[in-house]
């Protein structure tokens, strides 16, 4: 049995589908992943014994320049994307049984099982970018829209047209050259009626969010008995158990300062910190011995030994967190990481910041939340909740998937 797996986006898109070979692979199945050529990706797909299979152009080149992306890049990148999934997908999953994709909008990849006849099957990792007549996109589910602002079905139908807009044009013009007809709604194509949830059902309920049909597997979880660093031992053995501060694969354009605004915040709770570089390139702001910066380590190992782990609100950051038992605090910046953030108050194992650049004094208070003892508590208690099995659960499903449509 072999199996197809593809993504593109930052290594919360990236990460879940090593965890998710590694359980197909224990089932006997042959697994390609078809990522971009990020060299942590690739040291990642390493850690899962699967083959890594390039795919368009590197993350960090797109995201970690002088400036943000503009709506000018999406567009040269839309259809830069839509070329390779057909490209690369084509080869990889030629002969194969299944293809799953997931990540930044992966239209293409339905067209290529179409052609092979294999099962399909689109993963996302957070259901709040799925269409729903309940909010807006956009906005926070559950907050009532002003009855001055747009139906919520309305601004979806929008939605769905600014997707077109950006990969329709591409999609259609690679269809046509392999006899596919053309397809009106590439949103709703690329997501089908029924889309597997790779979250937590704890952390990431669903109910009333979208009218679809989803699968909710449980969050993808990458096994990892890395120890830590020897000298990152240390400096958690020398005192109390510190503040992490890291913001993964953000590039954080808005806030050169953070790492000073965060290590100050810490400060003021007399706490040290382990700072993580990341994407951002976090680094000391002075010479004292209370500050550790770290580069790629075990999250799940050092979680657990932290007083407090301040992020900005990917799934996979939260869901380790919330494993680990650890209170967070969560400066959210983009896309679904404002819903993480609201959902970490709510179930109040941490604070959510109010907006993506903090000062000194707006995170030491977020920080005096989760640093109360029945935060602490409360978060020691949702992490008995969270499930670890959901890979495992994903592999049995896509399998089952391939081998049904092998007997029609």
């Amino acid at each position: 049995m072999r199996v197809v797996l593809s993504s593109w986006g930052s290594r919360g898109d990236v990460q879940p589908l090593a965890a998710l070979a590694v359980r197909l692979r224990e089932r006997g199945a042959e697994v390609r992943v078809c990522v971009p050529p990020d060299e942590e990706f690739t040291a990642l797909l390493a850690r899962a014994g699967a083959e890594p299979v390039p795919l368009g152009p590197s993350v960090r080149s797109v995201v970690t320049g002088e400036r943000p992306p503009t709506a000018r890049d999406a567009f040269r990148l839309a259809p830069e994307l839509v070329a390779a999934r057909f490209e690369t997908l084509s080869a990889a999953a030629e002969g194969g049984d299944a293809l799953l994709a997931t990540g930044l909008m992966p239209a293409g990849a339905r067209s290529v099982a179409e052609k092979l006849g294999i099962p399909y099957v689109f993963a996302c990792f957070h259901p709040f970018g799925l269409p729903s007549r309940h909010f807006r996109p956009g906005r926070r589910p559950g907050t009532p829209s002003p009855e001055e602002e747009t139906d919520p079905k309305v601004l979806w139908e929008q939605d769905a047209q600014r997707v077109n807009a950006l990969y329709g044009e591409a999609l259609n013009r690679h269809r046509t050259a392999l006899g596919l007809p053309p397809v009106d709604n590439v949103r709703d194509h690329v997501l089908t009626d029924r889309p597997w949830l790779a979250a937590d059902p704890v952390l990431g309920p669903w109910q009333d969010l979208t009218e679809l049909d989803l699968v909710q597997t449980g969050a993808w979880l990458l096994p990892d008995d890395r120890p830590l660093p020897d000298d990152l031992a240390a400096f958690l053995a020398a005192g109390a158990p510190p503040v992490y501060v890291g913001f993964g694969s953000m590039a954080l354009h808005t806030s050169a300062e953070l790492a000073k605004v965060a290590v100050e915040a810490v400060r003021a709770h007399g706490r040290r910190v382990v700072l993580a570089s990341g994407w951002a390139g976090l680094a000391r702001t002075d010479d004292r011995d209370d500050c550790f910066v770290v580069g790629e380590v075990n999250h799940r190992a050092l979680f657990g030994r932290v007083a407090a782990v301040v992020h900005h609100g990917g799934a996979g950051t939260t869901t380790t967190a919330a494993l680990a038992g650890a209170p967070q605090v969560v400066v959210p910046h983009i896309v679904d990481q404002p819903r993480w953030a609201a959902q970490v108050a709510a179930l109040g194992i941490g604070a959510a910041h109010d907006g993506a650049t903090p000062t000194a004094g707006s995170l030491s208070a977020a920080l005096a939340t989760a640093l109360a003892p029945k935060t602490a508590a409360r978060a020691r208690a949702v992490a008995g909740t969270i499930r670890t099995d959901g890979a495992a659960v994903a592999a049995d499903l896509l399998l089952d998937t391939a081998r049904a449509a092998r007997r029609r």
